[in-house]
């Protein structure tokens, strides 16, 4: 019958003495394939026990016999659960022969299951009256019935006696139902000693209730329409603490927002009662989904405390959706522990708009940080490690610890197989190999200066800048200098922001350039035989992470590199899951660090090169307060209109790249309104679509509204994107370019060292790359101390590195750091743990 209506049926036959655990356990399998609609179960009425029939997936219970799909019947919920096959086999015929009228009555009689329970409420719910009954005598004899369901075979001789005339019998005696019953045949008790009553025996159910819940599934992985709660905000005023503020918040479940944006329950891991992974499997079941308009959030060149772009963020994204009722996303960085026990303190924005719960964002998160830390140790244990073993072993050596025999056996791993064919050797027998071809595999003879991979902890701590390893005895005088960088600034970090799935991001792993071999050659994480492990300890990280704001409107958190050391964005992926899940009238709104000048910069000629997304709207944030900084001083009127050279520069980057800008004025609370009007009069004047002043900070999405409809108008206008340079220009000419048009510099300084590496990446194949320049955010200069819009200056190009795997040159402007330090008093000093409630204190 399966075959006729085209299902695929896959028989499953457990041994005869399987115990309950047994069947609980292969029944949990198949409700985690997603090639599995439908389960049955077939089992001794003993193994059908209330534990083995809840626990199968409500949307696979085609036998209708779960609470929950019972429930929902009891309930009324028809189209949203599964009636027993044979209750509506049942009720098609009591259609069939007219016998559902209201004022008729009907009698099931038999256990009291699923089916029975599924019979009562079906007839009742079409106005009959519904008896119930065992099998005893005095309550079968001289029932006054229309209709009577015999559900199981009794222990008696049902007697036609004991009907009134005209009654109509259906007998499932014999239909497989929850009990594990089968149909008997009337032909036992032969329908001529029944007259005047009239039996039905109903056919073998068919497979409706399957088919109904592959049509479901298949309904499930189209788009589907929001249906979100905001939450509702109460602002107090004068404004509490962030974190006071995020705690007198109730989240929503992560499960109910993940219903509410459309995510089905397969595609998320929770992680607790706050937060999820998002599984990327999203964008195939939503590739012909059309994306929603992209919002870039950017800045000018902020103070030191930032000027608010994460808080404009978030509360652009709430007041989209929580007040104008439109689809948003706001896709975020992960916060460093670096600055969040640092200067600037954390990154879920602040006020009433934030991420929530903050400390959950700020502290961990879901361990991303955690594992790019692991993986890029992993790399840098492995570069010394073979620097010490290709040292202090002959190549016969080497060749049986790198390939040993095993059992008897004696084979490449695929890893090695790759480094074969990248040698030319196409052999796939050890035993094979010349001696030229086994030292050549062997060695990868890594020059110790010209190692450029970097061990990497996810805190500010200056004295790991320069240091010396391999001191201890047990590493036989392969002593080096190194340093550490901050976890985010490590490529792997870069790597997760710009990949686009598992199989690229284990790609782009195995091209990861470590350092050079002696003559030159560029070592790669894939040569080290490492790259496999990598993806092992990334893959979960790949997968954005799912939260909320204030309001319940959803955000991504993933990745965090800095802006100026690094590219400066959350990731392409979770960009790209939330333009599919907004649908196409809806917006998703993303960050880029620091000012426009570099992080802005960095997402156009890099993360978009990546990803192919194009933005429609840039909002670039100001602060009276920043403006004054750039201006020369707090005093006056006159001091924030020179400080707007600042913001009409910023402006003009944005420009360049032909997209549409509106300015989102953070206001603060010592701003004026005369000060307010000046900054947004004037950056109109500089070419700006709008200029909105801001109050989400004390006022939630609501004060952000404006902001919001300013940049819906933005994003219906023309957009002319377009990158800054061509990747077939030189190194050299390309970082000019962002040097001249962007700084506003009069030229570059490359130092000799510098030149020295850019011409030996030229030589391995690397000048077509995007740059990534690390420099200071506090100036469009490399100089911290000089603001507004400096000119007349030559830009230094202290050194260059290259992130292969994230595909990328990076110049290091002046004396930027990769490493930051700890000031006089950090963040932490207000930090503290109550013990007892264990509340946190003083993160912000």
């Amino acid at each position: 019958m399966a075959g006729e209506v085209g299902l695929n049926v896959l028989q499953i036959s457990l041994p005869a003495d399987c115990t309950e655990d047994e069947v609980t356990d292969e029944v949990l399998k198949l409700n985690e394939d997603p090639k599995v609609h439908g389960l049955v179960l077939h089992l001794p009425t003993a193994l059908l026990s209330g534990r083995v029939l809840n626990s199968i997936s409500p949307e696979k219970d085609v036998q209708g016999v779960t609470d929950v799909n019972l429930g929902k019947l009891v309930r009324g919920d028809l189209e949203d659960s599964f009636a027993p096959p044979i209750a509506r086999v049942v009720m098609e015929l009591l259609e069939q022969h007219g016998l559902l009228a209201e004022g008729k009555t009907a009698l099931i009689l038999g256990n009291s299951g699923a089916l029975e329970v599924a019979l009562q409420c079906l007839i009742q719910r079409r106005g009959m009256l519904v008896l119930t009954s065992g099998w005893k005598v005095a309550s079968l004899q001289k029932q006054q019935t229309d209709v009577v369901v015999l559900t199981s075979e009794g222990p008696l001789e049902f007697l036609p006696g004991w009907l009134r005339p005209g009654a109509v019998v259906i007998d499932c005696g014999s239909a497989h139902f929850s009990g594990g019953q089968h149909w008997g045949i009337l032909g036992n008790r032969s329908s001529s000693s029944w007259p005047p009553c009239t039996p039905f025996h109903p056919p073998t159910p068919p497979p409706q209730n399957v088919v109904r819940s592959a049509c479901r599934w298949l309904r499930q992985q189209r788009y589907r329409p929001w249906r979100l709660r905001s939450l509702t905000l109460q602002p107090l005023s004068p404004v509490p603490s962030d974190i006071e503020i995020s705690r007198s918040q109730s989240p929503k479940a992560i499960e109910l927002l993940a219903r509410e944006v459309g995510l089905l329950p397969d595609e998320i891991e929770a992680h607790g009662k706050t937060k999820a992974k998002v599984r990327l499997s999203l964008l195939d079941r939503l590739k012909e989904q059309p994306d929603g308009k992209y919002v870039l959030v950017a800045g000018i060149t902020p103070t030191p405390l930032g000027e608010g772009k994460s808080t404009v963020t978030v509360g652009l994204a709430q007041a989209l959706t929580a007040h104008l009722k439109l689809n948003s996303f706001a896709c975020l960085r992960q916060p460093s522990q670096g600055p969040t026990f640092g200067v600037k303190g954390g990154a879920a924005g602040g006020g009433y708009a934030q991420v929530i719960p903050m400390e959950e964002f700020n502290l961990h998160l879901t361990g991303d940080i955690h594992a790019i830390t692991a993986a890029n140790n992993l790399v840098a244990a492995a570069i010394d490690a073979r620097v010490l073993h290709e040292a202090t072993q002959s190549d016969k050596a080497l060749y049986g610890r790198l390939v040993p025999t095993v059992n008897g056996l004696r084979k490449f791993s695929p890893i090695q197989t790759a480094r074969l064919r990248k040698l030319g050797i196409d052999k796939t027998e050890p035993g094979a190999l010349t001696p030229e071809e086994i030292r050549s595999f062997v060695r990868l003879d890594i020059d110790p200066s010209g190692i450029t991979w970097q061990r990497v902890v996810d805190t500010n701590d200056r004295f790991l800048r320069k240091i010396t390893i391999g001191q201890a005895s047990t590493e036989k005088g392969q002593a080096r200098q190194a340093q550490f960088d901050i976890a985010v600034a490590s490529e792997v970090m870069a790597i997760l922001a710009l990949t686009d799935g598992l199989r690229d991001m284990k790609e782009r792993f195995s091209r990861m350039v470590v350092g050079s071999s002696r003559t030159g050659r560029p070592v790669t994480a894939q040569d080290l035989g490492v790259s496999g492990a990598l993806a092992i300890l990334m893959k979960d990280a790949i997968k954005p992470t799912l939260m909320q704001t204030l309001e319940g409107t959803p955000v991504f958190v993933h990745a965090g590199p800095f802006a100026n050391i690094a590219h400066g964005n959350s990731s392409v992926l979770a960009d790209k899951l939330a333009l599919k899940l907004v649908g196409e009238e809806g917006f998703v709104v993303t960050e880029a660090g620091f000012g426009a000048d570099i992080g802005m910069e960095k997402f156009f000629n890099i993360k978009c090169r990546t990803s192919g997304l194009r933005p429609n709207v840039v909002v670039l944030v100001a602060t009276v307060r920043a403006l004054k900084m750039h201006g020369g001083g707090p005093k006056n009127l006159q001091l924030v209109a020179d400080g707007c050279s600042n913001l009409r520069k910023q402006i003009e980057i944005a420009q360049l790249f032909g997209v549409p800008v509106v300015v989102a004025v953070n206001v603060f609370r010592t701003d004026t309104e005369a000060e307010i009007d000046l900054v947004c009069r004037i950056a109109r004047d500089s070419g700006a679509s709008d200029a909105v002043a801001c109050y989400h900070w004390s006022r939630g999405g609501r004060g952000c509204v404006e902001l919001a409809r300013a940049v819906r108008k933005a994003a219906q206008q023309p957009n002319h994107f377009r990158f800054l340079y061509d990747l077939q220009m030189p190194i050299v000419e390309k970082i000019r370019t962002i040097a001249q048009k962007v700084y506003g510099a009069d030229d570059v300084e490359v130092s000799q060292e510098a030149q020295a590496k850019i011409d030996n990446y030229n030589e391995q194949g690397f000048g077509n790359l995007p740059i990534c320049m690390a420099k200071t955010h506090l100036s469009l200069s490399h100089l911290p101390d000089w603001k507004g819009v400096p000119t007349g200056f030559l830009l230094p190009i202290r050194d260059v590195r290259a992130s292969i795997g994230a595909g990328f040159i990076y110049p290091l402007v002046g004396t930027m750091s990769t490493m930051p330090g700890l000031p006089t008093r950090p963040c932490f000093y207000d930090m503290d743990l109550d013990p007892d409630t264990e509340q946190i204190a003083g993160l912000f």
